[in-house]
């Protein structure tokens, strides 16, 4: 949210302005008094009432009718200028039901229509987009096959270039071991140790690239199905790693949102079972107003988001599907503390 102390500078402007305005205009009084009534400034100055010097009376006068009108003026514009930044900072975060109200006749109140007039607009964008993601839903039936031969083929290069090397690392080291085990016994623990650590690695890439192999769609289920389905084949087929999931019971997502979230997840785990080393992940998928919030968040080893994030094939594919449907995705992530992933999709009524 922007400093408050900016919108601040609105009122005191207005304060300001209005005091040298009453200032200068009560020294022009003065001067205007003086020269009608052909009063010397001496005389006028030592003039009292109430014991206190009529000039001066008359300056601080003028001066606090200034501030008084200056503060009650500006801190009116400033209400309305809070209103509507308020809505603009909304919409900005996704939360497209957010429509500024009536702030008057004059150019704030201009501003603020043409916000809702832009929010309109963007709504309606947000449910084409999500009808075009359905209807590519659709589409995606017919180019199934191929869709499974690129797949096929990605997935084989991941194996040459992850799981075999690796294998054929292990393979290596235990022939090595075979010639160290007896003359070198400290060197063959160590390269026992590297082997079992090597094997749980690649059995790890292996889990992920198997979650990968699930159906890309979910084949007819429910969103909340499909993920508890998929969370829960993932736990029972591992034990390093501790699952935690809350997954809400979302009505009127469009098939097209809910391929997209369910792909969403599958990218986001895979993510965390490759790269992130972590003991436990939770996800947390719920409706929030008129939007959908999902989080994935694990205690692994973090990273550095300026390093990595523009590299990173499996956050690039997230941050396009999330496109698609027209949501927001951030990322938080620090070296040795863990990875959130956050995803808000708003939901609207397309006709």
């Amino acid at each position: 949210m922007l400093p408050r102390r900016r919108l601040m500078n609105v009122q005191w402007r207005f304060m300001r302005f209005a005091v040298w305005m009453c200032f200068l205009s009560g020294l022009a009084a003065v001067f205007f008094i003086l020269s009608m009534e052909d009063i010397k400034l001496k005389d006028f100055i030592e003039k009292k009432i109430l014991g206190i010097p009529y000039g001066f009376l008359i300056l601080t006068t003028v001066v606090l009718i200034g501030a008084v009108f200056g503060y009650i003026f500006g801190n009116l514009i400033k209400k309305r200028l809070e209103v509507l930044v308020e809505v603009i900072l909304k919409l900005e975060r996704g939360d497209l039901s957010q429509r500024a109200p009536e702030l008057g006749d004059d150019e704030i109140g201009l501003m603020a229509q043409h916000v809702n007039t832009m929010a309109d607009r963007i709504e309606k964008q947000v449910a084409s987009l999500q009808k075009l993601s359905a209807e590519k839903a659709e589409w995606n039936e017919a180019l199934k096959e191929s869709a499974i031969h690129e797949e096929r083929q990605r997935l084989a290069r991941e194996l040459h270039d992850a799981v075999s090397q690796q294998l054929f690392a292990i393979s290596m080291m235990s022939s090595a071991v075979q010639n160290t085990l007896k003359t070198k016994p400290n060197q063959a623990a160590e390269q026992i140790a590297t082997i079992a650590r090597m094997a749980g690695e690649a059995q790890t890439e292996m889990r992920a690239l198997l979650l990968q192999l699930r159906p890309v769609h979910l084949e007819g289920k429910g969103l909340k199905e499909g993920i508890e389905g998929l969370l829960k084949e993932l736990d029972g087929k591992q034990n390093a790693l501790t699952l935690k999931w809350y997954v809400d019971e979302i009505e009127g997502l469009s098939r097209g949102v809910e391929d997209h979230l369910f792909r969403i997840v599958q990218e986001g785990l895979s993510n965390a079972l490759r790269h992130a080393r972590a003991s436990t992940v939770n996800l947390r998928l719920n409706r929030v107003g008129d939007r959908i919030h999902l989080k994935i968040i694990d205690d692994g080893i973090g990273f550095d988001i300026n390093e990595q994030k523009s590299s990173s094939y499996g956050l690039q594919t997230i941050q396009e599907r999330v496109n698609e449907i027209g949501g927001v995705f951030e990322i938080m992530s620090i070296p040795g503390k863990g990875t959130q992933l956050e995803v808000k999709v708003p939901l609207v009524q397309s006709d």
